[in-house]
């Protein structure tokens, strides 16, 4: 485990599901994949090979990261880590990676990688000369299909499910993996005659198709889309987002187009941001991938493109019920003659599409405008039924500054001269609204409010403005982060000389991997043996936080460390000096053993002498 561990940069592998920053102290910052945010809590340390979040107390190496993101069993990362990095997994049972003990995402993975596959190589068929017209009608050429993956599926009933079969898949993994469906006589192929896009997750890995009707005599949808599976869920993924990532994130702007071929025009045409939906409305899970790419700063930008018919204008409005939960700023682009961005580059060229994804008219007004656009505003009702169906949409606005600003707007948009009215009107909807938890009287079609975070798991409070607690842990940070400067002192430490229970049970981890001493030798494997050293996902949550907790100053060095180091050993020589004393004030009455007494008394003179010493040589009394 510790050569897959090692074989793949913490930071690389994080980084393809979110954007990172510099945190400081060689640790990076992003927005949690594991929960909402609004501001980056999540933290990776690359030297370490750990990382944190100190908003829901997720913490863990690589491996438990490749777990918890992409719900894996702890097989199944080691796996795709190994993967990765070239390592061939050798089992305990004996011979390489043996078919029967590969975990079922792993497998349903590679069935989808080897179709992809087999479908570009069916594009160079006789028969799929169909598909090659289709796409040449459309601007795409073989180096395009090649970049993009695309792919033919053959018209007969089973030969992609023959082709798996003899790779050594099963009947069940082809169906499980939606790529075959049962027909009469067994499995046949769920993709017959069509024009095939891989569809991958942010990680690069196929995990379905969307594939486009070609012929006449196919009584097929349009688009015809892999079921959800256990590795595909429409909900969570985006079409061109393995591509599109790392300019979102270095960019901050991501556009959202209708459709594959639109991505693809977009690309082309120098917008390398773009992706898409797969068969289904632009969601909430949707808006966390990008919203862990953008990293909401104030400058983000998320433009939506959607043909101007009814069913594109539908479309702006529910992606403006998610609008809020975007700290970016959301804009809409409508191409002139409602043509997608496929069209509209085959008619106009490249700059055309450049020229069309160019933010201009914010969602919240073409939203309001489609509202206001169905009134009669000549008359006070038509004005007066607008404001009524406009104003709670106005309302869920978060930012105040935001809401007054788009309620002058909507007064302008309804004619209504009497601007402070309409700013009144909306502040006490969205009054009402927080009065009722979020509950306000706005209709159903305007943007609901986000729901408030789920409460992070706690683990013992603690209270940091406490002195004592507070250099504790600052010793224990020490002592997992930096541990050349803490050893060996710090392994004569007693669990008793911390007086928080967490930070107790950590110290005794760390005494059970082996100490500090151990660490300055090997700090890698021994952050690792920490973690497994402690008793339970409580204790191994608050080792990984104060593994990658930034140390509190600036210059880490020997002399910080010692400060530390005498702080908290001698508040524990008090404690104990206090204990002592309440013992010899005891004895002393006169009933104790003199013997005992004696003892007790040059106890309490040596504690004096060692807490004095302290207080004047500092660590090298230590």
């Amino acid at each position: 485990m510790k050569a897959v561990r090692d074989a793949v940069p913490i930071d690389a592998v994080v980084s393809e599901y979110l954007q990172l920053r510099n945190a400081g102290g060689g640790n990076l910052k992003g927005l949690c994949p594991f929960h909402d945010e609004k501001s980056p809590s999540f933290q990776v340390s690359p030297a370490k090979g750990l990382f944190h979040c100190f908003g829901c107390q997720e913490g863990g190496d690589t491996i438990t990261f490749v777990m918890k993101v992409d719900h894996l069993t702890f097989s199944e990362a080691v796996e795709r880590l190994a993967g990765k990095a070239g390592i061939t997994l050798r089992y305990e049972e004996g011979g390489y990676n043996p078919t029967h003990q590969r975990g079922e995402r792993i497998r349903l993975i590679e069935a989808h990688k080897v179709a992809a596959e087999f479908y570009a190589a069916q594009l160079e068929s006789p028969e799929a000369e169909i598909g090659r017209a289709f796409l040449a009608e459309r601007g795409f050429d073989q180096a395009a299909a090649a970049h993009f993956g695309v792919g033919y599926s053959p018209a007969g009933w089973d030969h992609l499910t023959r082709f798996l079969r003899g790779k050594g898949f099963s009947d069940k993994e082809l169906i499980l993996s939606g790529l075959s469906q049962d027909g009469r006589r067994g499995p046949i192929d769920r993709f017959r005659g069509r024009l095939m896009w891989p569809i991958r997750d942010i990680g690069g890995e196929v995990v379905g198709f969307g594939a486009r009707k070609l012929r006449d005599d196919d009584n097929g949808p349009k688009y015809l889309n892999t079921p959800e599976t256990p590795i595909y869920k429409k909900s969570q993924v985006l079409y061109g987002i393995d591509l599109a990532k790392k300019e979102i994130a270095k960019s901050s702007r991501a556009v959202v187009v209708e459709g594959y071929t639109d991505v693809m025009a977009c690309h082309l045409a120098g917008v390398p941001t773009a992706i898409a939906t797969c068969g289904t409305a632009f969601g909430g899970e949707h808006i966390k991938i990008l919203r862990r790419l953008l990293m909401d700063n104030g400058s983000a930008r998320v433009i939506f493109t959607f043909d101007g018919d009814a069913a594109g204008q539908k479309a702006a409005l529910r992606a403006f019920e998610d609008d809020q939960k975007f700290a970016a700023e959301t804009y809409i682009a409508v191409a002139p003659d409602g043509m997608d961005p496929c069209d509209l580059r085959l008619a106009k060229g490249d700059a055309a599409v450049a020229d069309l994804v160019e933010p201009r008219t914010p969602l919240f007004e073409f939203a309001l405008r489609q509202i206001v656009a169905r009134y009669d505003l000549e008359t006070p009702a038509g004005r007066a039924a607008a404001l009524d169906e406009a104003a709670p949409v106005v309302a869920r606005i978060k930012n105040s500054g935001a809401q007054h600003e788009v309620a002058v707007q909507l007064a302008g948009m309804l004619g209504i001269l009497d601007t402070q009215f309409v700013v009144k009107r909306v502040a006490q909807l969205a009054r009402w609204a927080r009065d009722r938890g979020g509950k306000g009287p706005a209709p159903q079609r305007g943007p609901q409010p986000v729901p408030a975070r789920p409460a992070a798991p706690s683990g013992p409070a603690l209270n940091l403005r406490n002195p004592v607690y507070a250099t504790e842990r600052e010793l224990l940070k020490l002592a997992l982060q930096r541990p050349d400067l803490v050893s060996p002192a710090f392994d004569a430490y007693g669990v008793d000389e911390f007086t928080a229970a967490p930070y107790a049970a950590v110290r005794q981890a760390i005494l059970d991997a082996g100490g500090a001493e151990y660490g300055a030798q090997d700090p890698q494997e021994y952050l690792v043996r920490v973690r497994e050293a402690a008793p339970d996902d409580t204790v191994r949550a608050m080792v990984t936080e104060l593994a990658v907790e930034a140390i509190m100053r600036r210059t880490v060095d020997e002399a910080y460390a010692g400060d530390q180091l005498v702080t908290v050993r001698l508040r524990a020589v008090d404690r104990r000096i206090r204990d002592v004393q309440g013992t010899f004030t005891r004895l002393s009455g006169g009933h104790g053993d003199p013997e005992q007494l004696a003892a007790v008394q040059n106890e309490l003179w040596v504690l004096q002498q060692y807490g004095r010493a302290l207080r004047e040589r500092g660590a090298a009394a230590l």
